[in-house]
């Protein structure tokens, strides 16, 4: 597995594979919350969140570095009708799964459009991970 697993996967909307592509205890730090989120199921379910928040999501840039096993995805957006610049950094470990998983995101009022969506979607995020 690679970024470019994880890239096809958000590209596609395969929701599905994004669990397969996370380590069981992957490590997920956002730009609205202070504390890191846990575990391949609470990661999925974020990501997940997250793709019901962003519009016209697309990565324009992929950088690699740490011999594959790190690597930047620049991505735009929007988010609550605001432009979104960011990029997602991923970590991986020697089976190929994404280990770290940290978003930064600009302008300031986008990060806060996407603090008030990811908090109205975070009571389904729960009950996706109760669900299993």
């Amino acid at each position: 597995m690679s970024t470019n697993s994880f890239r096809a996967a958000v590209e596609a909307a395969d929701l599905d594979a994004l669990p397969a592509l996370l380590a069981e205890d992957v490590t997920f730090l956002s730009p609205v919350a202070f504390r890191p989120y846990e575990g391949r199921a609470m990661v999925a379910a974020i990501l997940r969140g997250a793709f019901r928040v962003f519009e016209d999501f697309r990565y324009v840039r992929e950088l690699d570095g740490d011999g594959g096993r790190s690597h930047a995805l620049e991505f735009k957006a929007k988010v609550d009708g605001r432009d979104a610049h960011g990029c997602d950094f991923l970590t991986y470990d020697d089976e190929g799964l994404i280990t770290e998983f940290m978003v930064m995101m600009r302008p300031l009022s986008a990060a806060n459009a996407m603090a008030e969506q990811m908090s109205i979607q975070f009571e389904r995020i729960k009950q996706e991970v109760l669900a299993g």
